[in-house]
């Protein structure tokens, strides 16, 4: 009998201790990882690269890493230096990626109000919604094109609106786009008249939106420009200088070393200062 009571004591007291010790997952809560392999899929998707995982990025950027490292160290041998190319070299795809999707961003900005004009033409034709958005894979835009080819085909197979535009919203990656979209899925899903005076509207603030953005993103342009230019001077410089035997060897020591760190870490933070002051920041996917 003592056994018996010994062995449920046992059971009780793991039971009490094992949402502790094991807690359970929250489905809703990304893995460690998964919100950066989710934002940079959304970037490529966003910079035209639809195709590419976010692997083959972190690969390159491994490969660049090694190959920055290795020319610096040829040309030249402190090791500071070095270490400084390396991690520019690290990052230097996902900065490449991050600038294609915002000029892609910026030339799709101006063609999205000409895409619900469209929309708002072939509703009042008398055409199904489905079809509407189908009919942009041949009269839209050039940019968006492929998007709505994909749509016209993943609805002609599956004929469910609601997941052909989930697919739509993924391959645009656009935070107007998730909102012209959701206007769609609502008008067909809940019925209402009133559809195209809301594409109206929103075509409207559409252009005024981007009239704006574009003029403050024109005056502002000379604040990124000289923080580019910030950054990238005294590096030249420094890197002009280590070619020298004798700038060489005074780098290499520990006194050099701290000062090219404390340089990396000061040009990091001034720049993103900088970037923070000049760049107008993106609207979040409310809908994504």
């Amino acid at each position: 009998m003592s056994l018996v009571l010994g062995i449920v004591l046992a059971v009780g007291a793991v039971l009490i201790a094992a949402p502790f010790m094991w807690p359970a997952r929250d489905a809703r809560r990304p893995r460690p990882g998964a919100a950066w392999w989710r934002r940079m899929r959304e970037r490529l998707v966003q910079a035209g690269l639809p195709t590419t995982s976010p692997a083959v990025v972190v690969i390159v950027s491994l490969v660049c890493s090694l190959a920055g490292a290795a020319l610096a160290f040829v040309i030249t041998t402190v090791v500071a230096v070095v270490v400084c190319a390396a991690a520019t070299a690290l990052v230097a795809p996902s900065l490449a990626i991050s600038w294609r999707a915002r000029v892609r961003r910026r030339a799709t900005r101006v063609v999205w109000p000409d895409v619900v004009d469209q929309l708002v033409s072939a509703v009042r034709s008398g055409l199904a919604l489905p079809d509407s958005l189908m009919t942009l894979a041949h009269t839209g835009p050039a940019v968006t094109r492929s998007a709505f080819v994909a749509f016209s085909q993943r609805y002609r197979t599956t004929a469910n609106f609601s997941i052909s535009i989930d697919e739509l919203k993924v391959a645009l990656a656009d935070p107007v786009a998730d909102r012209i979209l959701e206007t769609l899925r609502m008008s067909r899903e809940v019925g209402g008249s009133e559809l195209t005076n809301v594409l109206r509207s929103l075509s409207l603030y559409l252009r005024q939106e981007a009239a704006i953005r574009s003029e403050i993103e024109a005056r502002q342009s000379w604040v990124m420009n000289a923080a580019r230019l910030g950054l990238a001077a005294p590096w030249v410089v420094l890197f002009l200088l280590t070619t020298r035997p004798e700038a060489a060897l005074a780098y290499n020591s520990a006194g050099g070393l701290v000062l090219i760190v404390a340089g990396l870490v000061l040009s990091v933070v001034a720049y993103r200062i900088m970037a923070g002051i000049g760049r107008l920041p993106e609207q979040p996917r409310w809908f994504a």
